[in-house]
């Protein structure tokens, strides 16, 4: 076979990149990427449950999600100790972002959240694919710590009622919700739901302390979910409403299903109403779409009544304390706390019933005494299938898909060029989105949803001595492996273990010293990285909202230097080189004005420009000649050819002459196609700035008194010493 030819290599590395490991891979690597890629499924697996209930989907679907993703994005991505999989930030906003289309832990909920993952996966490999990944720049620094403190809190809080064994309902502030978990855990925390995370903290952080060989994460799910298994931790039972004796208490259930089926019922009304809508605004039928929208008003009020009552009848359910007894014939019932019968037998334990957004069956309603547990695992593969297009689905999840994805990456790109630091590699940022793309697009046929890059994940698969992204491939493997073998081994994990992975992990995110560097570069980007982070925790847990006042504030300030940028008049300073006369504090020369104009001329700062040449010749009544240093520069549109041509004629027309220095070949290109180098004059455009000094000097100080200039001879403003300029 011929030699292909280096153009052709490129384009088959770009398409394939993995493709470039293969020379001089052999055993010994092999080796080392099967142990590193073990040594982090062994985090991926439990952390991936974790945070798929962060998600609000059921546990099993982080394993959907660390499946096919890991591989795909190590093999197609430029980085070879990158590890891709469920992160908690992306997990979070994925919730935040599905939670108005359809009913947390729903397959409706599902659907959207695998919807979601093909469209982050398609707008990064496109942007990707078309090298547009400076696009990851709208996202500074100062907002993303700010973003990410702020996510870190709301998602270690967000974990509190599964810690003290609570369920609430969400309210539209975070912090109302965090309130409402107090509560619950004052009127009854499950202590042994408390312990088994508490217990899960003191293995996981003493493992860490003691040595990082032993894999923590994968220590405490074993020993918890063995002790689980062992102690019943799980304790429930199935029972009929008529078991539950109190007569007040079945009336509250029947009146909770009342208004829960009228809610439903109401729903399908509405899908109904909004069917009729969409055809009236179709076929031009004004007045019918009017009288649809009106019914369509009523009837969101009317559910709103209903789910405030449905929510009031569900808070009181909740919060029912149940004590068991068995009669002499064996039949066992349930009573209010502190009211079964002293003459009954007593069962130990206190009960609550299981309640949700749906209607209870009375014919079998779940009592439970014990903790949760992550239940029943499908054995297997998921089933793969393109997620069905929903436009109304699309459009509301297409601003939250824009910033999953650009979060998302820069997670991962951030993450990779920290490694690649440490080990030399070259990371290409669109080959790296395209990678990510590909894994959240081809995740999404296997029911994966939204994932990224991972901090931890990576480290240890970077400590573990991975050398390639087959490491990847190898714990894609062992999820695999998982899936079908061991899925009945995780039944009995509590649901508060994984909690406390969760709570342990976003212990990472938090960065205080990042607001005190950003300050410290540049004040407003710390007061943009503060006001992030409070909006973030205000706006909570419309996550989106928080981090669109960071970017506005961000280009708003680009904006605003922008159109006033540093304009400086030059001296020369201590060194023999010149700087700015004000910072310097140096002497201005009477009869020449050395003017930089830092930054492109364009639209946005002609007119200052304009104003600042102004102000120095109302300023500066001796000033026979301008210079402006045009080595910062880089740039210039019609807007500041325009003005630029202005400045010539009104300085020259009030009997001051000027020229320009140091001007970039794309600046040049400009004057020369508008024919304003001939109005500026070819002999007034001078090299460089100490050539222009030259030229101009003696002829602007003929018959003046100025006998040390300050652009020949260092004068500062605070002594008379002069010391001969070369």
């Amino acid at each position: 076979m011929g030699l292909r030819s280096p153009s052709v290599n490129r384009v088959i590395f770009r398409l394939f990149p993995f493709l470039e490991w293969l020379p001089g891979y052999g055993a010994r690597h092999l080796k080392a990427d099967l142990f590193a890629g073990l040594t982090v499924a062994l985090v991926l697996i439990p952390q991936s449950m974790a945070y798929a209930q962060l998600a609000g989907l059921p546990a099993y679907y982080g394993l959907y999600a660390a499946f096919l993703p890991p591989a795909l994005a190590a093999l197609f991505g430029s980085s070879r100790q990158l590890a891709t999989g469920p992160v908690a930030v992306v997990s979070l906003m994925a919730a935040v972002a599905l939670s108005p289309l359809a009913t947390v832990g729903s397959q409706a909920f599902i659907g959207y959240a695998v919807f979601l993952a093909m469209m982050v996966g398609l707008f990064q490999f496109l942007i990707g694919l078309f090298r547009l990944g400076v696009v990851v720049n709208f996202l500074s620094h100062p907002v993303v710590n700010g973003f990410t403190n702020a996510a870190a809190i709301i998602i270690a809080t967000g974990q509190l009622a599964k810690l003290f064994g609570v369920t609430v309902d969400s309210s539209d502030h975070h912090a109302h919700t965090i309130i409402q978990v107090f509560k619950s855990a004052l009127h009854y925390t499950h202590w042994p739901t408390l312990g088994m995370a508490v217990f899960a903290f003191v293995v996981m952080v003493g493992l860490k302390k003691i040595t990082l060989k032993i894999p923590n994460v994968l220590v405490a799910v074993a020993a918890t979910t063995l002790f689980s298994w062992a102690t019943g931790f799980e304790q429930r039972s199935t029972l009929p409403l008529e078991t539950i004796n109190d007569p007040e208490i079945r009336t509250l259930i029947v009146h909770f299903n009342a208004e829960t089926a009228q809610i439903q019922h109401m729903g399908e009304q509405r899908a109904h109403i909004n069917t009729a809508i969409k055809q009236a605004d179709q076929s031009g039928h004004t007045l019918i779409a009017i009288d649809a929208r009106r019914d369509l008003d009523i009837l969101n009020y009317q559910m709103q009544l209903k789910i405030k009552k449905a929510r009031a009848f569900r808070h009181r359910i909740r919060h029912l304390l149940l004590e068991a007894g068995r009669t002499a014939d064996g039949k066992i019932l349930f009573f209010e706390k502190d009211h079964r019968p002293p003459s009954m037998e007593k069962i130990d334990g206190i009960w609550r019933v299981k309640v949700g957004n749906d209607t209870l069956d009375t014919s079998a309603l779940v009592l439970f005494s014990g903790g949760d547990v992550v239940g029943d695992i499908p054995k297997g593969l998921p089933d793969f299938s393109l997620p069905p297009v929903n436009g109304h689905a699309a459009a509301t999840l297409m601003p939250s898909a824009v910033i999953i994805a650009l979060l998302g990456f820069m997670e991962a790109i951030s993450i990779a060029k920290a490694m690649a630091a440490k080990t030399g590699q070259r990371i290409d940022p669109n080959q790296e989105l395209m990678g990510q793309g590909l894994a959240n697009m081809v995740g999404s046929v296997a029911q994966s949803y939204p994932v990224a890059g991972s901090f931890s994940r990576s480290a240890v698969n970077l400590q573990a001595g991975a050398v390639s992204g087959f490491s990847s491939v190898f714990a894609s493997l062992a999820v695999v492996a998982t899936l079908f073998f061991f899925t009945p081994l995780l039944y009995h994990l509590p649901q508060s273990v994984l909690a406390a992975i969760i709570m342990l992990a976003v212990t990472g995110l938090l960065n205080a010293h990042g607001f005190i560097q950003a300050w410290r570069a540049q004040w407003y980007d710390g007061a943009i990285s503060i006001i992030t982070f409070c909006c973030t925790l205000a706006f909570a847990p419309h996550l989106d909202r928080g981090i669109l006042v960071g970017v506005g504030l961000s280009l708003s300030v680009f904006l605003y230097r922008s159109m006033r940028p540093h304009v400086v008049d030059l001296s020369l300073g201590l060194d023999k080189a010149l700087h700015d006369a004000v910072t310097h504090g140096l002497r201005e020369c009477r009869y020449i004005d050395v003017v930089r104009f830092d930054g492109p001329l364009f639209f946005a700062n002609a007119s200052y420009l304009e104003d600042q040449i102004r102000e120095r010749r109302k300023n500066k009544k001796e000033l026979k000649h301008i210079i402006i240093s045009a080595e910062s520069i880089i740039d210039m549109d019609a807007s500041g050819q325009e003005s630029l041509s202005l400045v010539v004629e009104r300085v020259r027309s009030a009997g001051i002459d000027i020229s320009f220095s140091s001007i970039h070949e794309p600046v040049m290109a400009v004057l020369r196609r508008t024919h304003l180098l001939y109005k500026i004059g070819e002999d007034h455009i001078y090299p460089t700035l100490k050539q222009a000094i030259h030229a101009i000097h003696k002829q602007t100080h003929k018959g003046g008194s100025e006998t040390h200039c300050p652009l020949t001879t260092v004068t500062t403003l605070t002594t008379d010493s002069h010391s001969k300029g070369e």
